[in-house]
Order: C-alpha cells, then sequence, then structure tokens
C-alpha cells in the first residue's frame, strides 16, 4: 500500500449553481418579483456580514450558458452553517423562480506534498490564509470538479509517495507561472461529494483559465492522472448587480 500524504483542512464549501426560471418570471406579478429579489437582497446582506465579521466568505457570479444562470459560493467553519445558508435561499420568495441545477460539497484542502516531515506547515507563511481564503473579487471564475485517475499504471493512488510528490512539484512550478494572473483555491470531496476535488480559479482575464488549463494538459499530472468534470464560468456580481439583473 503507497503511503497517503497528509492533508490540512480549513473551511467548508458550497458551490450553489441555479437556473432561473424566466418563463415563470416573465407571467409573474410586479410585486411577485419585487418579494422575490427583495428576499434576495436580504440573504446576501446577511452573507456579507458573516465575510466582515471573518466567519466566512461569499460570492456571487453570473454563469455563461445553460448549465446554470447564478453560482453562489459559501465558505463556513462548519457544515451546518453551509446547510443553513442553502435553506435561506431554498425557503425564500426568491425560490419559487430558481431550480438548483448542481451543487458541489468540499472542503478547502492544503496538501503536504512540497512540505518537508520536520516542518509545520501551519507556522509557515501565508497558510492560514490560504486555508481560511477570502473569496477574491477578481472579475471572472472558474469551477470544475476533477478525480485522480485510478486505471492501470496510471493508478495515481499505487505511485510512491516520493513518485506523487516529484510529479506534484512539477505540476506546482508549472501552475507558479500563472500566481499573478489567476488566484486558485482546491477544495477536497473525498467522501464529500461525487469527485475527489473542487477547483474554483479566480481572474480578470478569462483567456488567461484557458491558457493555464491547456498547458497544465501537457503537465505528467494532468496528462496521465486527471479526470475532469464540467467547466462553469461565470462574472462576478455585487449585490446590487443581482438585484439590477432581475429587474
Amino acid at each position: 500500500m503507497a503511503d497517503p500524504i497528509e492533508t490540512l483542512e480549513g473551511w467548508y464549501a458550497f458551490h450553489d449553481f441555479r437556473q432561473i426560471d424566466w418563463t415563470s418570471w416573465n407571467v409573474s406579478s410586479a410585486s411577485e418579483r419585487k418579494e422575490a429579489r427583495n428576499s434576495l437582497a436580504m440573504i446576501t446582506s446577511g452573507w456579507n456580514q458573516a465575510e466582515e465579521a471573518g466567519s466566512g466568505s461569499t460570492g456571487i457570479y453570473q454563469i455563461i450558458g445553460h448549465k446554470a444562470d447564478l453560482l453562489f459560493i459559501n465558505l463556513r467553519a462548519t457544515p451546518e452553517e453551509l446547510m443553513a445558508a442553502e435553506m435561506d435561499i431554498n425557503k425564500s420568495q426568491a425560490n419559487r423562480f430558481l431550480r438548483q441545477s448542481y451543487s458541489y460539497f468540499s472542503v478547502v484542502e492544503l496538501s503536504k506534498y512540497l512540505v518537508k516531515d520536520q516542518v509545520d506547515p501551519l507556522a509557515l507563511p501565508g497558510t492560514k490564509e490560504r486555508l481560511y481564503p477570502r473569496l477574491p473579487q477578481t472579475q471572472f471564475v472558474c469551477f470544475y470538479p476533477m478525480t485522480k485517475r485510478r486505471q492501470g499504471t496510471d493508478n495515481w493512488y499505487m505511485q510512491s509517495a516520493e513518485q506523487r510528490r516529484e510529479i506534484m512539484k512539477g505540476h506546482g512550478i508549472l501552475g507558479h507561472k500563472y500566481r499573478e494572473r489567476v488566484t486558485q483555491i482546491i477544495t477536497g470531496s473525498q467522501g464529500l461529494d461525487d469527485w475527489e476535488w473542487g477547483v474554483t480559479l479566480y481572474a480578470d482575464d478569462m483567456v488567461d483559465f484557458k491558457k493555464l488549463i491547456y498547458e497544465m494538459r501537457f503537465d505528467e499530472a494532468s496528462a496521465r492522472f486527471a479526470d475532469f468534470g464540467p467547466f462553469l464560468v461565470g462574472k462576478r456580481l455585487s449585490q446590487e448587480d443581482l438585484v439590477t439583473l432581475l429587474n
């Protein structure tokens, strides 16, 4: 049995994708639409207060394409807080016009692949900020789930810890090239959702997502050992933008 690499966990994460039922929206009354807008504004205001208090972080995005219209990302200290955030929407007046098209539950994760055994990773600069991040205020977001492959000789979990460490070292060097343009938050989901990790990328130029992910395809960690789920991309919305979208 190959030795597993220890991980550090931070805030729990919930990616909540919603589609707007525009048909129902367009035939509803002005008062019903106003109630829906007000209920969403009240919910997101509460989430923003949690962020200001340092007890979590929130991001709201308009998603491109048929997979979803909106994405609500919440980071919190406990699963119960994320359940409450999800139920806030489910019980709101706005939910009569919303359909949950996809969701992803995970926890912010840092692996110890590149940390020497005698070093306490929590003592390293930036570790706590990475485990308990404030979601970046960039223009665009890209989310996708992924799993390490388990096929024949391309079985990630049958590689030795040293082999995996070397592969991830090269993977990290490649990603580091984009550090000024793309921010990445990795969340682990083994036993929590259908895939093993969720990857959320943030940038001010959506083309940077394409360039980074394309170049990563040639890296051994991706070329041999990675399987990817759907990609969902979108633009950040302020609370005012969200209300404007529904006006």
